[in-house]
């Protein structure tokens, strides 16, 4: 018989480590078969609010962010690539950073509809594999209130970066983790359960 499990995943669609997390967490779940019954819930984050709607070139946004120069982003960028195929995910060249609260009232939207795993999905595809702007696709001001009192609640309870993962609410792992992390972790909780 199956053990629930409540995953409340905490990302930003511009996070390359959040699609890598993301990946590898439904690796691990499905390594784990039918022994775990997970429902994966995600909730926002932004990691750059004040980014304007034209974006901006990834390489000055990571060079003003974190002091880094052009060829450390290549190298950084190189190694999220083989990150992400290593769990079958696809990073394309992707030289803008977009604003993403547009996506995150969107998948709130979906979340409504029992549709918010897919959009996710596609979202992070969208624009880590294609480079696409996630900022343009909403025209109406709906879920705004609703996205910003979730991401206040969760800054509340301490999260200050992401991938941030919890487990049936008690549990918080950090990070793009690799499959045998998080299959592990899941093994534990069940097992305490």
């Amino acid at each position: 018989m199956s053990q629930p499990l409540t995953i409340d995943f905490v990302s930003d669609i511009a996070c390359p480590w959040c699609a890598i997390g993301l990946s590898s967490l439904q690796l691990a779940l499905a390594r784990l078969g039918d022994a775990v019954d997970a429902q994966i819930v995600v909730h926002p984050f932004e990691l750059n609010p004040q980014m304007g709607p034209e974006g901006e070139a990834i390489v000055d946004y990571l060079g003003k962010k974190y002091g880094r120069t052009p060829e450390q982003i290549a190298q950084t960028q190189e190694m999220i690539r083989e990150r992400g195929a290593s769990v079958g995910f696809n990073f394309g060249p992707r030289n803008y950073v977009y604003n993403t609260f547009d996506a995150h009232r969107l998948l709130h939207w979906a979340g409504l509809e029992g549709k918010q795993l897919p959009l996710k999905l596609e979202l992070l595809r969208a624009y880590h594999s294609e480079g696409r702007d996630p900022s343009n696709v909403l025209q109406s001001g709906d879920y705004a209130d609703e996205v910003r009192a979730e991401e206040e609640e969760f800054q509340s309870h301490g999260i200050q970066s992401v991938p941030a993962i919890i487990f049936n609410r008690r549990y918080l792992v950090s990070g793009g983790q690799p499959v045998e992390t998080f299959e592990q972790v899941i093994q534990q909780i069940l097992a305490e359960a």
